[in-house]
């Protein structure tokens, strides 16, 4: 086998994060037509680059495979909506944009959050791989480039006077296999005051709550704000300030600007997060070596759990069709042997089947139908919007399971 080399850095990757077996798309919900057809999986094998700590999966399928017909639409999460509002008015607030600003957001989706920039008069452009999910936005009348983001793209648009006084991107960084060419188009579209916002799962947060299902195809990285740091400074951007966030199970938000923009200070919550990261282990390889074990014990336990409810006549269904549900169903093994079905609120995801497990997926209101004992939340990251969702099994005794980081039992 060939050895890979680090989407950053280009050192041998050596050493194995952990290795979650043979997995389909996370993202490739199936049609009942499919059943019978063969199916795609693919190694989900994270490594850790041991030069700059990057943990990374290796790319077999390009990005316009995996993205030209995204199943994501971030509308249909009410606490996504909300987090997106608080955003935009974070940012007026603290940097005063106003109508002759530019915001430009990379994986902009079905415009969920330039909408509220829209709304303030503030002018918006999206650029957003996936032609569905963009088309959604366009409708909504918000300008949007059908396009991956990189260099290219960046060049196309700077030549058209379009550059970015506010540049952000949600949960991208981490979906881009050629993370340089990602970073290095940034340096270009954004102008020489402007600020850049990124956020993304947090690589200590998925170590220390054990959140391995957050590892799946579409994600090539998982990101510390170490390794993030180095990587924004090759490309000559500098990293000033940093959120810690309780989205997605623990993400961050950093802010960047260009290197040679001194109008904005480091501010001390990036030097006490960084400071964090390494009394935490992050720049030790054995620290990464250790989470495969904690990642076996995790599958025993929930299995575990299963066969005895199972053994006691029980039944279990599922709530939520998220990618992350798609990665640790498979790595378990967990099939309609144990989960009936499982349901979820967005209608293109209803009357299809997961990935690898073939488990379908109904409409929330087939578990008033059926009255399950069990729910096994499969997006844990809404477990307080779940458990508001759906407080009605407890009418009949139902109880919620939650998976992450260990079995976790709410009645």
């Amino acid at each position: 086998m060939t050895q890979s080399q680090c989407r950053f850095c280009n050192s041998d990757l050596k050493h194995t994060f952990v290795d979650l077996g043979m997995s389909p798309l996370s993202n490739s919900y199936l049609a009942s037509s499919d059943l019978n057809k063969a199916e795609k999986f693919y190694p989900l094998h994270a490594y850790v680059c041991d030069n700059c700590f990057l943990v990374q999966l290796e790319e077999f399928e390009s990005p316009d495979i995996i993205f030209s017909d995204y199943a994501y639409f971030s509308s249909y999460s009410d606490s996504w909506l909300n987090h997106a509002r608080k955003y935009t008015e974070l940012m007026i607030d603290r940097f005063q944009f106003n109508q002759s600003s530019q915001v430009i957001e990379i994986a902009s989706n079905d415009g969920y959050l330039l909408q509220f920039f829209q709304t303030r008069n503030i002018p918006v452009l999206g650029v957003e791989p996936a032609r569905n999910v963009a088309k959604v936005a366009i409708e909504k009348g918000i300008d949007t480039v059908v396009k991956f983001f990189g260099v290219q793209t960046a060049q196309a648009l700077e030549n058209k006077g379009k550059q970015a006084d506010l540049l952000l991107g949600n949960n991208v960084l981490a979906h881009v296999p050629d993370i340089n060419d990602f970073v290095g188009g940034m340096q270009i579209i954004l102008k020489p005051d402007g600020v850049i916002t990124m956020e993304f799962p947090h690589l200590l947060q998925l170590i220390n709550q054990n959140q391995f299902d957050t590892i799946y195809h579409e994600h090539f990285s998982y990101l510390s704000l170490l390794t993030v740091s180095k990587i924004f400074a090759h490309h000559k951007l500098t990293i000033f300030d940093v959120e810690e966030l309780p989205t997605h199970g623990g993400s961050l938000r950093i802010y960047a600007k260009h290197e040679s923009n001194d109008k904005l200070p480091i501010n001390n919550r990036l030097l006490a997060l960084q400071q964090k990261e390494k009394e935490a282990g992050l720049e030790e390889i054995s620290t990464y070596l250790d989470f495969s074990q904690k990642v076996i014990s995790t599958k025993q336990k929930l299995l575990s759990f299963l066969i005895e409810i199972k053994k006691a006549g029980k039944s279990i269904v599922g709530y939520g069709a998220p990618a992350k549900g798609n990665t640790l169903l498979n790595y378990c093994g967990i099939r309609t042997d144990f989960l009936d079905y499982t349901c979820d609120r967005s209608p293109h995801k209803q009357g299809k089947f997961l990935p690898g497990t073939h488990i379908p997926i109904y409409h929330p209101d087939k578990i008033k139908e059926t009255k399950p004992d069990y729910v096994l939340m499969l997006p844990w990251n809404l477990k307080k919007e779940i458990t508001q969702q759906l407080s009605y099994i407890r009418d009949w005794g139902g109880k919620f399971v939650v998976p992450i980081p260990e079995v976790e039992i709410i009645a």
